[in-house]
Order: C-alpha cells, then sequence, then structure tokens
C-alpha cells in the first residue's frame, strides 16, 4: 500500500499538475440489512499555466472515488486564456441553479472566491479575479457553472478575429484598467 501511495505521488510530481478535492459527499442507500454507504468526490485538476479540469467520482470508499474524479478531470482538461495572471473579460456561467459571475482584477488583489470556485482559479493559474455566485452553492452546479464561463472566455487575440480588426491594434489599445472601468457594475443575470 505504501509502495504504491510513492508511486502516485512521483506520478503527479512528473507530470506538473495541480490537484486539488472540491468535495466529498457520503450516500447511504437503505437495503434489507440496514444502510450500504458510498462515497462521490469533486476534484480539479489543472498546469496553472492556463489548463484546468473538473472531474466527479462514485466508489464504495473515499481514496478511490477521489481517483476516480481526478481521473476524469485530467481527460476533461480546457484551455483558460489568460492576461496578466487574470481573465480577459467580464464573463458568467450558468449550470442548473448554479450561476457565477467572474470579473478580471487589477494585479495584487488575489482570488476573491469561496471554496469551490477558488480551487479551479488555483489550478488554472488565475492569481487575480473576483467572483460572485449568485444562484445555488451546491458545489456540483457552482463547478460546472465556472468551466462554463471559463469556456466562454475570449482572447484579446480571438476578440480580433472575431470583430475582424488588426490584431496588433487590439493588443495595442488593450488596456486591463479599460476593462475594470467598463465593467464596474454587475450586469442583471
Amino acid at each position: 500500500m505504501q509502495h504504491r501511495r510513492r508511486k502516485q505521488q512521483r506520478e503527479e510530481e512528473d507530470s506538473g499538475l495541480i490537484e486539488k478535492l472540491v468535495y466529498v459527499n457520503r450516500v447511504a442507500k437503505v437495503v434489507k440489512g440496514g444502510r450500504r454507504f458510498s462515497f462521490s468526490a469533486i476534484a480539479v485538476v489543472g498546469d496553472g499555466e492556463g489548463q484546468v479540469g473538473i472531474g466527479h467520482g462514485k466508489a464504495n470508499e473515499v481514496p478511490e472515488a477521489i481517483r476516480k474524479a481526478t481521473e476524469r478531470a485530467r481527460k476533461e482538461m480546457i484551455s483558460v486564456p489568460l492576461v496578466r495572471k487574470t481573465i480577459p473579460h467580464l464573463v458568467k456561467g450558468r449550470f442548473g441553479a448554479g450561476k457565477v459571475l467572474l470579473r478580471p482584477a487589477s494585479p495584487g488583489t488575489g482570488v476573491i472566491a469561496g471554496a469551490a470556485v477558488r480551487a479551479i482559479m488555483d489550478c488554472a493559474g488565475i492569481h487575480d479575479v473576483l467572483t460572485k455566485s449568485l444562484g445555488s452553492s451546491n458545489p456540483h452546479n457552482l463547478c460546472k457553472a465556472v468551466m462554463k464561463a471559463l469556456a466562454d472566455l475570449e482572447s484579446p487575440e480571438q476578440y480580433a478575429i472575431r470583430t475582424g480588426q488588426d490584431v496588433q491594434r487590439v493588443l495595442d489599445n488593450y488596456e486591463f484598467r479599460s476593462w475594470v472601468q467598463r465593467t464596474s457594475s454587475a450586469p442583471e443575470m
């Protein structure tokens, strides 16, 4: 058992990925002889440089549920555009009753977020961001809403291509201060 644990730690160090556990839940199923317990886990995996994924795992034991969740998170990683260690623009995400608002922040602000959102931001490598959970606080829906919001982010280069502008001109005019001033009032969801 100890040997397997050391091997897993070595593999994690080799891969260079950050793994965080967001939530573990014990579920009881009532059967003829009493209650049968199983566990579900939500894990986040990222490289700290714009790649992040979430996974959900279920098993009869906690370590197995965590292993399944991290494995799934590694398979479902997405790329997130970063600008000076923050997000490029204000974005909203929604999944079920979970709603989340992500707003870029000036350098030195830090991650202003709850536990579930903070884990995703840390794994993605986002150091300065303001977030607000507007709907359900259920970690499953909240994590999926954050991932939807991050998937909707658009880099300045993508914006320039979409609007038909010169990429260099957009990058020259792209100032963080202008984003903060334009997003000073939160839009209605």
